[in-house]
């Protein structure tokens, strides 16, 4: 049984202290300087955009491709883990927490400003008109679909992979394996990780500085509340305080139920919109909106309007693929921990296709019902609002319904159940990252990150430094792009590899060795109707399958090869032949529980398990049975996995 580190151990300090200085660094920078911290990372953004736009919108377009090219390629049926793992929570929790840590707050700001936004001032074109409305909602589809959920997708699905099927730490660091090997664990590995502390931090502070914005805005709407500094304060306060308990609580208690209720709440919201609203209008553009995304996503997705230029697209797209890059270490990382145990095809149509549909119809019902009020009903007042305070534009929105009152409380209870999700997955996934990507971190460490993220915020609030930590964050993104193309070679690479051994792998059973031994097939019958307990099982482990594996050992050791034997208190056996700088051979011997088939069971007996001695490998349990074998049979099945393997090593060497 696994015994939790203790308590105090598990801490990184080249990475934790590193981090904790810079950070107090850039926040006094900001502070002190906010001018120049301005000019600065403007002029770092500015000459992104001007020279290495380009770059972007081609990083974000492979990035979409591959991550589509997984699903649909032999590696989606790869898992996430060992090959008999299952996942750790069901759909809708897993769902939930996506759509919770990935884009839940976007949603409330811009689900009714950006649309109008563009619908009044678009790229190209003439406003106010038709065609506006119908490329307004083309571009929100653009900027918050399949790309944004493709990038999450890809930092995540590297992670996932070599953390739980190769055993690496659950951090940035590990995601450049394929590239550096060992190396990872040295002063790289504490950069790149040092890394995705400062970009979580200054994201997720950023996001609910400019986040109780809205919040007192809301507040303003309902209860009069004054909107100013102090009050701001208090909110932030309050969302870090309720944060904190949540990440004490712990993943499945805190941060689950949290994104379960954010996902409740979402949809009551959404299905109150859609019916109080222009029903079938909503229905039949969202459809539409669909269609003309899907039509029209080659062409927008490298469309860089080189052929007519504007400054627009700095200002929106580019933007856009800066934020969610930046922000992937955080959502990719959080993601990841939550998605052990399905395969790439599951996971890539869980955070790629279901979030994303989830998305776009909240865009449809509010942003299209936001243009209708101003085209149809002619509310211009609502363009008016948005382009004054863009914080105002939902509850300016939802002041147009019956129950007017009902629906902006929930929305505002949205937004702060919002933030606190993304406050305390961020402040999870920092203190993974400053611990070695441990998930039993003292009680101190998930306080002092989650009290943190809000002081930064605080301080930058005070001090007018949201706007400069914001753009230096989204300006931290073109070199993590860079590191993302890189270990997404990496990935393909080692996924090569895992493939190639799959189809090399052939389960032997040893049904033909039973069959052609003397009562070989009385006794193969006999086995299938046999329901072991787990000391029959465990006898045959001590007796059998243990001296099978010592057997092999010491004729391999003659051969000059490095082998182990070991056997667990649960008397599981595992047999490993280490080869050096090549993929180690591990064979297995698992005891496993099952509940009995009811034909066997007498009447009135309680639910009984029987067990089954499992052979697993280094890639996880292959679901066949060795109970009742004979010690040559069990070696002949050694050998043969081992040969299998051998070949492998000599196809991919």
């Amino acid at each position: 049984m696994e015994t939790s580190p203790r308590p105090g151990a598990t801490l990184n300090p080249p990475v934790f202290f590193t981090s904790v200085l810079l950070i107090l660094a850039l926040v006094v920078f900001a502070v002190a300087f906010p001018d120049s911290a301005q000019s600065l990372f403007s002029f770092v953004q500015s000459w992104i955009i001007t020279n290495a736009s380009w770059f972007y919108i081609l990083a974000v377009a492979l990035i979409l491709i591959t991550v589509v090219f997984l699903a649909v390629s032999r590696y989606g049926d790869i898992k996430l883990g060992p090959d008999h793992s299952r996942p750790d929570y069901s759909n809708t929790t897993w769902f939930a927490m996506l759509f919770s840590a990935g884009m839940g707050i976007g949603l409330m700001f811009f689900g009714v400003a950006e649309p109008v936004m563009h619908f009044v001032a678009p790229p190209i074109g003439e406003p106010n008109t038709v065609q506006a409305a119908r490329e307004a909602m083309k571009l929100t589809f653009f900027h918050w679909g399949l790309h944004a959920w493709a990038i999450y997708a890809m930092v995540a699905l590297i992670l996932a992979f070599f953390c739980y099927r190769h055993g690496l730490p659950l951090t940035l660091r590990s995601a450049l394996y394929p590239l550096i090997g060992e190396r990872i664990h040295g002063p790289i590995g504490h950069a790149v990780d040092i890394f995705a502390i400062l970009g979580t931090v200054f994201g997720v502070a950023t996001s609910l500085g400019y986040g109780v914005l809205q919040i007192n805005s809301g507040l303003n709407h309902l209860f009069d509340l004054p909107v100013g500094t102090w009050v701001q304060i208090g909110l932030i306060v309050a969302v870090t305080t309720l944060a904190t308990l949540s990440v004490v609580t712990g993943l499945d208690k805190g941060i689950r139920r949290l994104s379960e209720l954010n996902l409740a709440l979402a949809a009551i919201l959404l299905l109150l919109v859609l019916v109080l609203g222009p029903t079938v209008y909503l229905l039949q553009t969202f459809v539409q909106n669909t269609g003309s995304y899907l039509s029209e996503i080659v062409s927008k997705t490298f469309n860089l309007y080189a052929y007519e230029p504007t400054d627009w697209l700095g200002g929106w797209t580019l933007l856009y693929w800066g934020w969610w890059m930046s922000w992937s270490p955080f959502v990719g990382m959080f993601i990841a921990r939550v998605s052990r145990g399905r395969t790439i095809r599951q996971f890539v149509c869980g955070v790629l296709f279901v979030p994303a549909g989830f998305t776009l119809l909240w865009m449809t019902v509010f942003g299209n019902g936001a243009i209708h009020m101003i085209m149809q009903q002619g509310l211009t007042s609502l363009a008016d609002t948005v382009g004054q305070d863009s914080s105002l534009a939902l509850f300016a929105f939802l002041e147009q319904f019956p129950f007017s009152s009902v629906l902006s409380l929930l929305a505002v209870l949205m937004v702060v159940v919002f933030f606190v999700t993304s406050a305390d997955s961020g402040s999870l996934v920092v203190d993974m990252l400053a611990s070695g990507g441990s998930n039993h971190t003292p009680l101190w460490q998930r306080i002092f990150w989650a009290s943190s993220i809000g002081v930064v915020a605080i301080a930058l609030l005070l001090a007018d430094g949201l706007s400069a930590l914001q753009t230096a964050t989204i300006a931290s993104a073109l070199p993590f792009s860079v590191i993302l193309l890189a270990s997404m070679w990496g990935l393909l690479k080692a996924l090569h590899l895992d493939a190639t051994k799959r189809v090399l792998r052939h389960q032997t059973s040893g049904h033909t060795r039973q069959a052609r031994s003397p009562g070989g097939w009385q006794r193969r019958l006999r086995n299938m109707v046999m329901f072991p307990r787990r000391a029959h099982v465990n006898r045959f482990l001590d007796e059998v399958v243990q001296p099978g594996c010592l057997a092999v050992a010491e004729e391999l050791r003659k051969q000059g090869l490095n082998v182990e034997v070991q056997s667990g208190d649960d008397h599981r056996v595992r047999l490993e032949v280490r080869h050096g700088t090549e993929v180690d051979f591990v064979y297995e011997v698992h005891p496993r529980a099952y509940v009995q088939p009811s034909f066997v069971m007498l009447e009135g007996d309680e639910e009984r398990k029987y067990f089954r001695a499992e052979v697993h490998l280094l890639e996880g349990g292959q679901d066949y049975d060795v109970m009742g074998w004979s010690r040559d049979e069990v070696i002949d099945d050694i050998l043969d996995q081992y040969e299998q393997h051998m070949h492998f090593l000599h196809v991919v060497r």
